[in-house]
């Protein structure tokens, strides 16, 4: 084999390997989405139960203000509304990965039902389909939100492995705002 042709092969093999490198990030962070439509495979996340000693109209004011109202700049790292009505927005979240060296990006509606439900469902992000709600129902004296949903993945086995891992991570990041939603919204009940 020639040096020229030895050459081409190794130029050839950093191309492409550039390529699947440059592809997994765009996957990883939301930039690449890929809806194919073939082999989709669905699997439920969660459910995620958490009781909150507040009233249900403030866990889910606690929720939905960042969403409805102006943003709160503590919360601009990980939430941008791109477009706002009244019960229904647009908006970009932002996942820190990798120890915070990249950031996934998805876009999803946000769907408001006062006092007793948030749907959540993709437009753009690593996988072709995200379904969420979070069901508000009175408990006691208190409140029970209860987290459920859907996320779908397309080319078959490929597809359903990239979906536990995407599936792992998104349920911890809800996991995160779960309890962040419970300690704001029984902050905001004993005052």
């Amino acid at each position: 084999m020639t040096g020229a042709r030895l050459a081409r092969i190794a130029a050839w093999t950093a191309g492409a390997g550039g390529g699947l490198a440059a592809a997994y990030l765009g996957l990883v962070t939301g930039a690449l989405s890929v809806d194919a439509g073939v082999g989709r495979r669905i699997r439920p996340l969660g459910q995620q139960t958490v009781d909150i000693a507040a009233p249900r109209e403030v866990v889910f004011d606690v929720v939905a203000r960042p969403y409805l109202e102006r943003t709160p700049r503590a919360m601009r790292e990980k939430l941008n509304v791109l477009e706002r009505g009244s019960d229904l927005v647009l908006a970009e979240h932002f996942t820190p990965l990798a120890g915070g060296r990249l950031t996934a990006v998805t876009v999803e509606t946000v769907h408001f039902t006062r006092p007793e439900r948030i749907d959540f469902r993709l437009v753009r992000g690593p996988v072709p389909q995200v379904t969420e709600s979070f069901v508000l129902g009175e408990h006691g004296a208190g409140t029970r939100l209860v987290y459920e949903g859907e996320l779908g993945t397309d080319l078959w086995r490929a597809g359903a492995w990239w979906g536990e891992k995407v599936a792992a991570r998104w349920e911890a990041t809800v996991a995160g705002s779960l309890a962040s939603v419970k300690e704001e919204a029984e902050r905001r009940a004993r005052r």
